[in-house]
């Protein structure tokens, strides 16, 4: 003996909602169009014709680290202005380039390690000055030791005023413009890049 099993789904009387014809729109209205549903599925999240999307997610906090800015913007001031000092010693000339390099080194340090901060722009600005000045006696320092024979230390440790003396006699009205060009574009690269 058999038995049948009933059937599996809706029973065939009933009709589903989505399947019922829509009511007669009066004839003096213009024909309305049916509403489609909600969609279902694993696209669930993804925006939709027809449906609100949902705000962003709110922007993080800028991060502000200035005391770690400052010793980054002062380390990188202490390597541009040794390369800079060795430009000029090797070339016997002050290069606008690298004076642009040495206040780009200096404020992208600052503004990449210490974040948004109102402060490391300026210091920036101080910090490569004081780097471009540095640079250049290296190189008057490289220059004066290669003229008499003597080694660099001796002439930039031991003689320091020397050095200071040779780069007030070489300084024309470019040196400070390489001073100019350094902090503008220092204070430029640190203000970038804490954004």
């Amino acid at each position: 003996m058999s038995q049948s099993t009933p059937p599996s789904g809706p029973p065939a009387d009933a009709n589903p909602p989505a399947a019922a014809p829509a009511p007669a729109a009066p004839a003096d209205q213009p024909p309305v169009p049916p509403q489609a549903a909600a969609p279902q599925g694993p696209w669930q999240g993804a925006p939709q014709p027809g449906f609100p999307v949902a705000p962003p997610a709110p922007a993080a906090p800028a991060r502000s680290n200035f005391p770690l800015g400052l010793v980054a913007s002062i380390g990188a001031g202490v390597v541009s202005a040794i390369l800079y000092g060795l430009v000029i010693g090797l070339t016997k000339h002050e290069i606008g380039y690298a004076a642009v390099g040495v206040g780009f080194l200096v404020g992208i340090a600052a503004g990449r390690v210490g974040g948004r901060s109102q402060t490391l722009p300026v210091v920036s600005v101080i910090v490569s000055v004081a780097a471009v000045y540095l640079g250049q006696l290296i190189g008057e320092a490289m220059i004066i030791a290669k003229e008499y024979g003597v080694g660099f230390s001796d002439v930039f440790f031991d003689h320091f005023s020397v050095a200071q003396e040779g780069w007030k006699a070489d300084a024309d009205p470019l040196t400070f413009v390489f001073f100019a060009v350094a902090a503008y574009v220092a204070f430029q690269s640190a203000r970038k890049a804490g954004d």
